[in-house]
Formats: structure tokens, C-alpha cells, sequence
């Protein structure tokens, strides 16, 4: 193939940049919810962003009965048409008794219990669909065209070979999110750096899915001999900023106006994580592991949320 266009040719042209209008029309995200505080009591509220308002009941910064009985957890949260919807939702919430709270709460706890484990053939249609949410409706991926499932499958299969693809899914057993790694760079130099890739179901984004994935994921990189993990975030995006410093991660650099999506031109951040500090000589990166280490993992992983 030529650089230069043969004569009376028209050259050739890259892909057409991606306008607001390409961008699928999504509902206004609202919920109604449930937060335990530590005095074991229920509070109902409503929100346009789950993630956020968790984070502000925790740091102190929420409503006021939260403030004074300290941190909470989510006990229950539902996915409301709108904000009218949640209002009502809410209100409801707030009409039930103590003891109708906690049922509430517990059909809750026991419908979106996760399990999280390696993903396999079966998931493919489901990891395809949430991944192709993604690029119809947000900049977290720069990808223009929804992904085939032949692509997604070459995509799991390159991940599963040099380390965990890990899938999250709940009681029903629906997808709530899924988390894999890839090799930084291609150049040998790099082979001791994996980037991690993480997508939840925005139904499930402030429910603690992130953690549940990332947590084994990288306990499985550290084991399989990599030295760092690194993401890359588009900026702005404060949920998966927030959520990598939660996870240790911190802000190395931004490449500005690397990517055009939706008629809009978007920074790059690096998140960076130091697996394994040190600066002894590296042994080769482990492939695989053994399959009773891998589901120590994922159990060690779980037991919190289990107590």
C-alpha cells in the first residue's frame, strides 16, 4: 500500500469524527436508596448520581442524619425513571416501618449478592452487550463502532493469555460488570506493566461491583509476577478518577486532546500502581496460574462482603 495516491485518485480518508448526535440518548440516571449508618439504623434519600452521593454520606458531607450516626452502606438502591419517579420512590421509602426496611433490605442484599469468577464462553454475548453500552453512550472508551462478538471474543481470548478476565455477576446470574489486563506495550522491556480495564453495568455503578473485581485482579497480577498495573482514564470522567485513587492508584500524567468522541476533544489521564516496589531484577511474568491459587484469590477476595 502506498503513502501517496495514484494520480486522479482521491487520497484516502481516516474515520469521520464522532458528532454529539452519534452519542445514544440515555434517561437522566436517578435513584431511590437506602443507607445503614452505624448505629444500625435506615436512611431513605434519592440521587442523579449513586457513586457521589455514597462518597458524600461517607465523608460526612451528606444528609444530616447520616452526619451524625457516621459511615453508612448501601443497603438498597433502585433505578428510577426519572427524577419525579425517585421523589416518589423515596417518599414511599420513608413511609415504611423499621421492620419492613429490613426486609426491604435483605431481599435486596440476597438478589444482588456477587460472585465474582473467570470469565468464559458464556459470558461473551453479555460482556459484548456492556461493552458496546459503553460506546454508544460514553467517552470512557474511545471506540466509535460497537464491537462484533468476534472481536470481543479475540479481545477475551489475548487477555486470558496473559492474565485474569474476571467477570462479577449477581444472584440471577446477570452481568453486573467485568475487569481484565492486557499487556502495557508490546516491546519486551515493558512485559512486567499490565493496563487493567474495568466496565460495570450502569445499573450496578456505586454498588461496590468496581471493587469487587478490582481487588482480586490485582492481587492475581501481583502473584503472576507484574511489577506495575496501569489505567487509562479519559478525562473528565471524576467516577473512575475517584475510583482508582480508592484503590491506590495515583495520577502519573495527562495526555491532552488525544481523542474526539461525541464532538468533543478528550485528555487521556495514566493512573499508575505499584504491584510489587522494588528495583531488584524481575523473574519472567508467570502466564498462568494454578487454578487452586486463582479461587484462593477470589475467595479471599469475597469474604468481606460475606461478613
Amino acid at each position: 500500500m502506498s503513502y501517496l495516491c495514484a494520480a486522479g485518485e482521491p487520497p484516502r480518508l481516516g474515520p469521520a469524527p464522532s458528532t454529539a448526535a452519534d452519542r445514544a440518548p440515555a434517561p437522566p440516571p436517578a435513584w431511590a436508596y437506602l443507607v445503614r449508618c452505624e448505629d444500625g439504623s435506615l436512611y431513605a434519600g434519592w440521587t442523579t448520581d449513586l457513586a457521589r452521593r455514597l462518597q458524600r454520606h461517607r465523608g460526612g458531607r451528606g444528609a444530616r442524619y447520616t452526619r451524625m450516626r457516621g459511615a453508612v452502606q448501601l443497603a438498597y438502591a433502585r433505578r428510577c425513571a426519572d427524577k419525579s419517579d425517585a421523589l416518589r420512590q423515596e417518599a414511599a421509602l420513608k413511609r415504611l416501618t423499621k421492620a419492613d426496611k429490613e426486609a426491604l433490605a435483605a431481599r435486596w442484599a440476597a438478589d444482588h449478592a456477587l460472585t465474582v469468577r473467570l470469565a468464559d464462553d458464556r459470558d461473551l454475548p453479555a460482556v459484548t452487550e456492556l461493552y458496546n453500552w459503553y460506546v454508544r453512550h460514553s467517552t470512557a472508551t474511545f471506540q466509535y463502532t460497537p464491537a462484533t462478538r468476534a472481536e470481543m471474543a479475540a479481545s477475551m481470548d489475548a487477555a486470558l493469555a496473559v492474565g485474569p478476565f474476571l467477570v462479577a455477576e449477581n444472584a440471577a446470574g446477570a452481568l453486573c460488570g467485568y475487569a481484565c489486563a492486557h499487556p502495557f506495550h508490546p516491546r519486551e522491556a515493558y512485559a512486567w506493566c499490565a493496563e487493567t480495564t474495568i466496565y460495570c453495568d450502569p445499573d450496578c455503578v456505586g454498588q461496590g461491583v468496581g471493587r469487587r473485581l478490582y481487588t482480586p485482579l490485582l492481587e492475581l497480577l501481583r502473584r503472576q509476577g507484574y511489577r506495575a498495573a496501569a489505567a487509562l482514564v479519559a478525562h473528565p470522567n471524576p467516577g473512575s478518577e475517584a475510583f482508582h485513587k480508592a484503590m491506590g492508584f495515583h495520577s502519573v500524567g495527562t495526555q491532552p486532546r488525544c481523542g474526539y468522541k461525541f464532538g468533543r476533544w478528550l485528555d487521556l489521564q495514566t493512573w499508575w500502581l505499584d504491584l510489587c516496589p522494588g528495583l531488584e531484577e524481575p523473574a519472567p511474568v508467570r502466564r498462568q496460574l494454578p487454578r487452586d491459587q486463582v479461587e484462593a484469590v477470589l475467595a479471599a477476595a469475597a469474604a468481606p462482603a460475606a461478613r
